[in-house]
């Protein structure tokens, strides 16, 4: 057994065919076929049943699949550690965030990170919390960096940051000549939210929920993205319950006014996110390290 017949099995599953697994792997399909038998013959046992011409994975093909993924992506993460040691690859660090973190928070860190390794690149990609853990569960990013409550024992996980959420109306709204409001007081607005699938949402739900006011809103509006929400909010559309980070510079200039709200207290942690691998790079070592010690100053 080698990675290679390894990743040729993994390419068939995927690809749901030897022929257009050779196609894609510039390799004819005998090739692949032995390939395949090498593997079978290693773990002395079949991983394809063929049912009316078509590939079906066998029980056996069934477990070993996330296993061969999991090699693979293995063998790729020590292979660039070392070659990065030897100066023969370029440092690329793959890194998903969620939408506050990765629009607020992390391009100035990336920036204060980059002073001091000049030679390092960075991938970023930026959706909700649930988008990025699916990147990092199949291997598309080295580590996730994301806020909210998530459920899952195979990551490992640890705060870097916390952030603080407020309630925000415009900066003329009614209530902005109140010194707090109370929490039955919220349903009297339009509250406008993120999707349903935002770690920011399901926080603010909660927190809602467990004080008895969630139920009580009944006119609400969605929005897909956090400035549209916030020229809502602008607008007078609505009331928000926002990230301080995000509304800083709104808050400054006196766009909108933040409004307290009397035992109301909400922060939701950010999380650094990755696999529980063997294997990590120097360059994310020293990443997480540099966010540690930069988000405790």
């Amino acid at each position: 057994m080698n990675i290679e017949s390894l990743r040729m099995f993994c390419r068939v599953v995927e690809e749901g065919s030897i022929s257009q697994a050779a196609r894609i792997g510039y390799v004819s399909q005998p090739a692949v076929t032995r390939q395949i038998r090498q593997l079978e013959n290693s773990y002395g046992t079949i991983l394809f049943d063929r049912d009316e011409g078509k590939l079906r994975l066998t029980v056996a093909g069934k477990m070993l699949y996330p296993y061969a993924k999991e090699m693979i992506a293995l063998h790729k993460s020590s292979y660039e550690t070392i070659q990065e040691h030897l100066g023969k690859l370029e440092k690329t660090l793959l890194v998903g965030a969620s939408l506050t973190i990765g629009e607020y928070l992390l391009p100035t860190l990336i920036g204060h990170f980059k002073k001091q390794h000049p030679d390092v690149q960075f991938s970023l990609s930026i959706g909700n919390t649930p988008q990025m853990l699916e990147k990092l569960e199949v291997n598309e990013i080295d580590l996730a960096l994301v806020e909210g409550v998530f459920q899952n024992n195979t990551y490992k996980k640890q705060k870097f940051a916390e952030d603080e959420l407020i309630l925000v109306t415009s900066y003329n709204h009614r209530w902005g000549e109140k010194k707090e409001i109370s929490l039955q007081d919220i349903p009297e607005e339009k509250m406008i939210w993120r999707e349903k699938e935002s770690g920011t949402r399901s926080i603010v739900e909660e927190a809602l929920r467990e004080c008895d006011v969630l139920g009580k809103i009944d006119n609400a509006m969605e929005l897909g993205s956090m400035q549209a929400i916030k020229s809502a909010v602008e607008a007078n559309l609505g009331t928000s319950i926002l990230p301080r980070l995000t509304v800083q510079k709104e808050l400054k200039y006196e766009v909108l006014r933040e409004i307290s709200v009397k035992d109301f207290h909400l922060v939701r942690d950010f999380w650094i996110v990755e696999k529980g691998q063997r294997f990590k790079r120097e360059v994310q070592r020293n990443f997480e390290a540099f966010l540690m010690e930069e988000m405790s100053n």
